[in-house]
Formats: structure tokens, sequence, C-alpha cells
């Protein structure tokens, strides 16, 4: 790596900083991006790829193929149980979300379990795909000065020592959770910063014979001797087991890999199970959110601006959601089509996504204990055990813990939370409504109120059918009007040239009807739809001036 000057400065390549690069490189927007790991990720982390992530990454030109091959099947992924010790009684389960083709309707790609060290390289092989710059591994962003007119960062070879200088005219800080670039800034975090501590054994094992005809992908162990959680990132191949740790009371470095072994056997009822420890490390669950997600030229996304506990399987999802919103206005702004302003709608529209987030993970956590209280829970073993032993031989104990099984399904159902997300600053208000599902976390109900994503729906071209959402370009703003709105096609061509514009029933086939029945449009209507997808400004029947309304929505938006 050597001196450089660049558009934007990318630090960090987790799947955040990944996605921000393909979305800048299909924008046409010169980058580099920093790492201080030596190369991808190596042990499993996250593993939930919501539906909404696939989108952003399908729209960005991602080869959904072998994203899709590396993915957990839903028959091994569908579901999440609650054991008495691992290969033993089954005290309960609950669906993992939808990843039926019932949610085809809703969405074209599904959520998916799809492991961080899995998913990293398919990010690099997009990155090469797009012709984009690759990381640069090995490099530890220093520190940085910034002015009007840009952000210089002291970069530092690991491999070598030496120290470069890069000039950006923006900075990305997709750093992590403990963000340099974030505690330089002085940008304070809001929420508690200790809930509780994890040590996480990575291990390789078959575990096909124990979960027998119980695949899934959790397993929560609630026997007080061994109490734990089991991850399945590769039934056949590929687990990592959560053990609860006190480091105040333990040093990290006693967790051996001889321990471990003996944790993970004492957790299993098959304790002659092959397997070798692979990796050990410990964790600290929080939730948190910055104060600020820009100080002048630097954006906090993903980790950095946001920290939620892993219940719910946010985190990752939440910060492609960050760079899908703000690589548009980045290029927008680049190429002079939009004001600077409209940077500033980036934490308007984005921060509190993020603490919606961070509400809804912690109380999934919290709504976690229901079960081992259940179960009798004591801070006494010899109490525990004792509570334990007594409910599974109560019939009515059984029940309560089945009722505090039932109570989790919110937890693992939360299609209208990563869905329904909506950007009420950054659209032109219609006066409407929105949807109002007797549960937002769990229902998700597809409208095209501006500041809503666009509703999926099958539409055809020349005999290929596609998503609604295919249709909407990285590059611009996309119009769409009914069958017989032509004259919101010849307003667009007037306001701004570079419109997209898609006529239902003329450009493409709508054999559905989703125009009418999902959209809920007349056929003299027009929807205005942001580069992110989120619709901008919406007509549901013709007006007398339809150039007039969309330059006054545009000039509204800032885009």
């Amino acid at each position: 790596m050597d001196d450089a000057e660049v558009s934007v400065l990318i630090v960090g390549a987790g799947p955040v900083g990944l996605t921000a690069g393909i979305l800048l490189a299909r924008l046409g927007i010169d980058y580099r991006i920093v790492e201080r790991r030596p190369g991808p990720q190596r042990a499993p982390a996250a593993h939930v790829v919501n539906a909404r992530t696939f989108e952003i990454l399908r729209q960005a030109g991602v080869d959904m193929e072998p994203i899709r091959a590396a993915s957990v099947a839903p028959a091994d992924g569908g579901f999440v149980y609650w054991v008495t010790r691992f290969g033993g009684e089954v005290l309960g389960r609950l669906p993992f979300e939808r990843q039926g083709d019932d949610v085809l309707a809703l969405t074209p790609t599904p959520l998916r379990n799809l492991s961080q060290h899995r998913f990293e390289p398919l990010l690099l092989e997009a990155l090469g795909a797009a012709g984009a710059t690759a990381p640069c591994y090995a490099h530890r962003w220093e520190g940085a000065e910034q002015d009007e007119s840009g952000v210089t960062s002291r970069i530092t070879s690991l491999e070598t020592g030496r120290a470069h200088a890069v000039w950006s005219r923006y900075l990305l800080a997709a750093d992590g959770a403990g963000s340099p670039v974030r505690k330089w800034l002085g940008i304070p975090v809001h929420g508690p910063d200790r809930l509780q501590s994890f040590v996480m054994i990575h291990f390789s094992a078959d575990m096909r014979r124990a979960v027998h005809e119980c695949p899934g992908v959790l397993y929560w162990v609630c026997d007080p001797d061994c109490g734990g959680i089991f991850v399945a990132h590769d039934i056949d191949r590929e687990w990592v087991y959560m053990h609860a740790w006190d480091p105040d009371r333990e040093a990290a470095s006693s967790y051996d890999a001889a321990r471990c072994e003996a944790l993970v056997r004492r957790a299993l009822v098959h304790q002659d199970q092959a397997l070798a420890i692979r990796t050990i490390s410990t964790w600290t669950m929080t939730c948190q959110v910055a104060e600020h997600y820009r100080a002048g030229r630097v954006f906090l996304v993903g980790d950095s601006a946001h920290r939620f506990p892993p219940t719910g399987g946010l985190g990752l999802n939440t910060g492609v959601q960050d760079v899908h919103n703000l690589a548009w206005k980045l290029a927008a702004v680049e190429a002079a089509s939009a004001a600077p302003a409209l940077l500033d709608t980036y934490e308007r529209e984005r921060q509190p996504v993020a603490r919606y987030n961070a509400d809804q993970s912690l109380r999934n956590a919290v709504r976690m204990l229901e079960v081992p209280s259940a179960l009798g829970f004591n801070e006494d073993p010899a109490v525990a055990r004792n509570h334990f032993a007594a409910a599974l031989a109560d019939p009515e104990a059984r029940r309560a813990v089945s009722a505090a099984i039932a109570d989790q399904a919110e937890h693992f159902d939360m299609l209208g939370l990563q869905m329904g997300y909506t950007y009420e600053t950054g659209s032109a208000d219609d006066g409407a409504d929105p949807p109002a599902p007797a549960n937002p976390v769990r229902e998700f109900v597809p409208t095209s109120r501006p500041g809503a994503r666009l509703p999926h729906g099958w539409l055809e071209r020349d005999g290929r059918r596609l998503s609604t959402l295919d249709l909407v370009g990285l590059d611009r703003f996309t119009l769409f009007a009914g069958p017989d709105g032509r004259a919101w096609i010849d307003a667009a061509r007037r306001v701004a040239p570079a419109i997209r514009c898609e006529q239902l029933g003329v450009d493409v086939g709508d054999p559905d009807g989703w125009w009418s029945s999902v959209a809920g449009m007349a056929d003299d209507g027009a929807l205005l739809v942001r580069p992110d997808q989120h619709i901008a400004f919406r007509a549901r029947r013709a007006v007398a001036d339809p150039t007039a309304a969309l330059r006054g929505a545009i000039a509204q938006i800032g885009g």
C-alpha cells in the first residue's frame, strides 16, 4: 500500500465495510478499504443474514447463487430448540424465522443462516466481480486529521511497520464495536455496556447423530450443571458452544483447549462424540447506540454506530442497511446532483432504526430469562439442580416451561422489523396513515406509503420473471407509472432526464396485479423510488401538474 488520494476511505473489511465497497464500486466511486486483520474472518461470528440484506446485495449485482449454496438449507436451519442436554430430551422448539417459499410473496431473497467466515469471502469475490480494489489487510488505521476538504488518515502496515497517509474526501468507520475512529472523534455511545460475557468455543464435529430428528440452528442447554448454547454453523462439520463467563472472577486465559473441550462434552448426552477445538475467544453482550453518526466528513456505520445483543441477529443486517442508505447519497453529492445537506439525512434516517432494533434485541434477551426461571434457576448450583429435576417431574411445571418457550416466538419471527423500517424524513409525506399491524415486529405489511421500502412483487419482461426491486438502480431515482400514467413518464423526463422510468403494462408486465393489489395504486398513479429502494413520492392518481409535483418532491428529498 502506498500513500493515496481517494474519494472514500473505508476502515474495516467486515461484511459492512465490504458491502460499502461493493456499493461504491457499482456507483463509480473510488475508495480504499483498510483492515487490521490479516485476512477475512476465520472463525464463526454473526450467522443470520436476513432478507433485506440479501435484497441489497442483489441490487448491487452480487451473484446470489454462491450465497445460496453457502447458506444453511432451511431443512437444517429452520428451528431452535430447548433441550436438557445436547442430544437429550427436547423441552420445546420454535421455527427460526420464515425461510420457506411462502415468503417469496414478500421478498425475492428469504433469510438464511450464513456464517460470517463464509460470507466475507463471497463478498470479496463480489468486490472482484465489480472491478473493485481489494482490501488492504494487515493495515491499521492510527488516526486522522480532517478539514473542510477531506480527511488525512495515518495507516500502518502491520507486516512492515511502514506508515502511510491516505487522503479521502470522506471516511466510513466500519471498524467494529470498539471503533478507534469513533473514539478518535469522541462520540459517546449510550446504553448498557455489559449485559453478560461469554466464552465462545469453536469446534469441529459431525453432530448429525446427536441432532437426529431435530436439526436446527440453536440449542439452549437447560441442565443447570452445563447450561450453554450450541450454534450449528454446519451440523456435519462446524459448531460453536457459548458458555457464560464472569470476567470479574476468572481470567480468559483459564479457558484453554482442554477446559473448553471438557465444557462441551459435559453438555452432550453422547460424551464420546469426536470433536476438535479450533478457536476460543471471549465477548461481552452490550446494547449501545452512538450519540451521533457523523462528524464532518466521517460517518459511523455498522457496529461502530450500534451494538446489539445477538438475540435477533440484527447487528450485521442493520449495518448493511446503513451503507445502503449512505452510498447513493455520497455518490449524488460527489456528482453534484444533490446538495451536501443530503448527507445530513443519514443520521436522521438510520439512528432511529438502530434504536428500535437495539430495544427489540434487548427485550428478546430479557425475555429469554423466562425459560430458566420456569425451570427454577437459582444462583446456588445445588438448589438449581433440585429445582430442575422437580420441574421435569411436575406436569404443571412442564406446562409453565412450554409456555415460557412459546413466549419467545417473537424473537425468532421478526419479518416486520427486518423489512418494515421507514424513512419518515427522507420522503414527501402524502398524509396517509402507516399500516398498523397488531404486532409490527412479526407482521410485515407491504405498503407504498412514502418512506417505506418498495413492496416486492413479481413482474415480467421479455418472458423473464423479476422483482419490482430489480428495477430500481443504485445510481438514480426510478419512476413507476401505472398503465394509464404516461403523463408521469413525460413529466419525469422534463424534470430529470436521468430518472429511470418503468410503466406497468407497457415496459413490464404485471401478471399478478401487483400495482393495484399490493402497491394500492390507480392506473394513472405513480411512485418515485430512491436508489435505496425506499419510496420518495407517491401519487395514487393523476394530478393536474405532474411536472410540478415531481419537481417539488425531488427538491424536498434533496435528490
